[in-house]
């Protein structure tokens, strides 16, 4: 029997990356993160990282708050800490849930989007049920369309418009991957 998407926290590892639970000792990384506008030029205004002003408050609450319907990872390379892997929106009657990459300006372009989409796509096809895996991004975040479709997610919506808690509708790329389906 395969686990429910959040009944455990995963940790993922790969051949150049890790994923796994953030730890009070990344507070630092992570409020390095959060300060970087550039990061959050493409992202809604209401993500949980931004929730407390305290790093080490987001991380404490983090997985006592978020574990049921949103889970949020660290991305790290060598032992650094490059960014978020989330996971959020899960639907199981439907067996479907989101994704969400967000990383750190020294390391995007670097091919690590990509490997953190395959490494959650290969855990929840192998510890999940779930069937189908959705993203957005905004329609004008051109590195994020070429990592989807590089990992074969398939564009459905072009510039539909999305409250991202921006004042004024964003528009917005919606996107999903079929990962398996119903014998």
């Amino acid at each position: 029997m395969k686990n429910k998407l959040f009944s455990e926290i995963p940790h993922m590892t790969g051949e150049k990356i890790e994923i796994r639970a953030l730890a009070q000792s990344d507070a630092q990384s992570l409020r390095k993160l959060t300060d970087d506008a550039e990061t959050y030029r493409f992202l809604p205004s209401f993500l949980f990282e931004k929730k407390y002003e305290n790093p080490k408050e987001v991380i404490r609450r983090l997985y006592d708050e978020c574990i049921e319907g949103l889970l949020i990872l660290g991305i790290f390379k060598g032992g650094d800490f490059c960014g978020l892997a989330e996971l959020y929106d899960y639907r199981g009657d439907i067996r479907r849930v989101s994704a969400g990459i967000r990383l750190m300006s020294g390391f995007r372009g670097s091919g690590i989007a990509v490997q953190a989409l395959e490494l959650i796509e290969e855990y929840l096809r192998s510890e999940t049920e779930i069937e189908t895996i959705a993203a957005s991004s905004m329609s004008e975040n051109k590195a994020s369309a070429a990592a989807l479709k590089k990992c074969g997610f398939i564009m459905t919506n072009h510039k539909s418009p999305e409250d991202w808690g921006c004042g004024a509708p964003v528009p917005t790329d919606k996107w999903i991957k079929r990962i398996c389906c119903r014998g």
